[in-house]
C-alpha cells in the first residue's frame, strides 16, 4: 500500500508555470505506475500524465503535451508534474495516483491509491 500527498498548487496568471509534487509512504514505490488526475467542478475526473515504474515509458493527454512534464525520483519516492503555458481552464484540483495499471492507465480505474488532490487557479 502507498500514501501520497500533493503539493506546489496555487494561484497563477495565464501563461504561467507551476509544478507539482506528489510524495509517496510506503513500500515499493518504484513498482507503481503514477499519474496526475485533474477535475474541476461539476466535471468528471481527466486524465493528465503517467510514467511507469522506471520512467520509461510517459503519456500525455492530448490537450497537455508540450507543456506539462511528468517525471519521478524513485530515491525521494516523489512524482512531479511541472505545468507551463497554463490557461484558465485548467484550473482544477489536481490528484497524484499510483496503481500497476495494465489496459486502463489513462482512466482512475486503474489507480487505486489516490492523494488529497491540490487546488490549481490560473486566472486570465
Amino acid at each position: 500500500q502507498v500514501q501520497l500527498v500533493e503539493s506546489g498548487g496555487g494561484l497563477v496568471q495565464a501563461g504561467g508555470s507551476l509544478r507539482l509534487s506528489c510524495a509517496a509512504s510506503g513500500r515499493s514505490f518504484s513498482t507503481y505506475t503514477m499519474a496526475w488526475f485533474r477535475q474541476a467542478p461539476g466535471k468528471e475526473r481527466e486524465f493528465v500524465a503517467t510514467i511507469v515504474r522506471n520512467g520509461g515509458n510517459i503519456y500525455y493527454a492530448d490537450d497537455v503535451k508540450g507543456r506539462f512534464t511528468i517525471s519521478r525520483d524513485n530515491a525521494k519516492k516523489t512524482v512531479y508534474l511541472q505545468m507551463g503555458s497554463l490557461k484558465p481552464e485548467e484550473s482544477a484540483v489536481y490528484y497524484c495516483a499510483a496503481g500497476m495499471p495494465v489496459a486502463n492507465w489513462g482512466t482512475p480505474l486503474g489507480y487505486p491509491y489516490w492523494g488529497q488532490g491540490t487546488q490549481v487557479t490560473v486566472s486570465s
